[in-house]
């Protein structure tokens, strides 16, 4: 009997299977080495050396332009104290009541008294006029007539005086109603209703916040470069970008501890709050770097780089390191040569080994 050849044909069909699939596998990687490159459409910017401004930072903080925090000018308990804080109001609007029954009880004695006064008066000039008439017909002498007359005269002056307390006290009810002076918000209550105010211990805080400013301070070496009117680069924190603010105040008197400057500048921005940090960017001078337009600049997988352009117009991710961004230039430390041409429009949709077919150099 012949053996058979069923054993001996299963190795050999394994064997062909495994070298037909790396066939396989080595046309499908050929084919992929081959396949074309994808066009892309992008604007293109020369790595060059540039004049970079040397900023020094300094810490500030924004600031209401116009705050004021408000106190009671009497003695007495809160009420009606129903703002909070954030709450907008207007100017003229009531933000809190000192109970007035003292107030009141002190106007109705000083009415009580004024009535009283100008009986007074009355019976003293009716009289002085009866005296006057009988001193010209020479029924009383100069001395009685005198005397009626300075009766009359201290009559008037009690009235006066009894006019002006009432004035007062109607005066110290007006003080029992606070109204806020300003447009503004609340950003400060100290009290609550039922409490005792006192002349001199806040209530409310109120600011407007439509008028905001940075404040900081800056060592003699900035100050005398500075002058009202002049831009200034401030970063604060929430804000996208960095903001141009304005010298607007200069102080002349120098810290006697820290030796530095006061300095406040105008900003404005969309959702801009007072006591937000920020840093004030003072330029001293300019540097020679190597900079690039910031929009090339790019995160990919959580990594810095950006998208250079090489001899066959073909683009490669390459990480950078970045130094100072002025004026919408980001200097570049490391990662990139001077005169390579990366890419600044298309960045984000562009992929390793991309053809760039319409670039324009920047």
């Amino acid at each position: 009997m012949r053996p058979s050849l069923a054993p001996m044909l299963k190795p050999l069909a394994f064997a062909l299977a495994v070298l037909m699939a790396g066939c396989s596998h080595q046309d499908d990687t050929q084919t992929a080495q081959t396949a074309p490159a994808r066009e892309m459409t992008a604007t293109l910017a020369e790595v060059r050396s540039v004049d970079m401004a040397v900023q020094v930072p300094m810490a500030g903080r924004v600031i209401a332009v116009e705050s004021v925090q408000l106190s009671s000018r009497m003695m007495g308990y809160l009420r009606d104290l129903k703002v909070v804080e954030g709450q907008a109001v207007r100017k003229g609007e009531l933000l809190f009541e000192i109970d007035p029954v003292d107030v009141q009880g002190a106007v109705a004695q000083a009415q009580q008294g004024l009535i009283q006064a100008e009986a007074a008066m009355r019976d003293a000039r009716a009289d002085f006029e009866r005296f006057e008439q009988l001193y010209k017909d020479e029924v009383v002498n100069r001395q009685q007539f005198e005397k009626m007359r300075l009766n009359h005269e201290v009559a008037r002056s009690r009235v006066a005086q009894a006019r002006a307390a009432l004035a007062q006290a109607r005066g110290q009810f007006d003080y029992t109603r606070v109204t806020a002076p300003i447009d503004g918000v609340v950003t400060g209550k100290f009290a609550n209703e039922g409490d005792m105010a006192a002349p001199g211990h806040p209530v409310v805080a109120l600011e407007d916040s439509s008028r905001l400013q940075v404040q900081t301070s800056v060592p003699e070496s900035i100050f005398r470069h500075l002058s009202l009117g002049m831009a200034v680069n401030v970063e604060i924190d929430g804000q996208p970008k960095a903001l141009t603010g304005k010298v607007a105040r200069l102080s002349p008197s120098a810290d006697p501890v820290a030796h530095t400057y006061p300095v406040k500048l105008d900003v404005e921005a969309p959702g801009l709050r007072s006591g937000i940090f920020a840093r004030v960017l003072f330029t001293t001078g300019t540097r020679k770097a190597l900079g690039i337009p910031a929009k090339a600049v790019i995160q990919r997988a959580g990594m810095t780089g950006v998208f250079v352009i090489d001899a066959q117009s073909l683009a490669q991710y390459r990480m950078v390191r970045t130094g100072a961004q002025v004026d919408g230039m980001i200097e570049i430390l490391s990662g990139v040569q001077e005169g390579e041409k990366v890419v600044v429009v298309g960045a984000s949709q562009m992929q390793n080994g991309d053809k760039v077919v319409t670039g324009q150099a920047g």
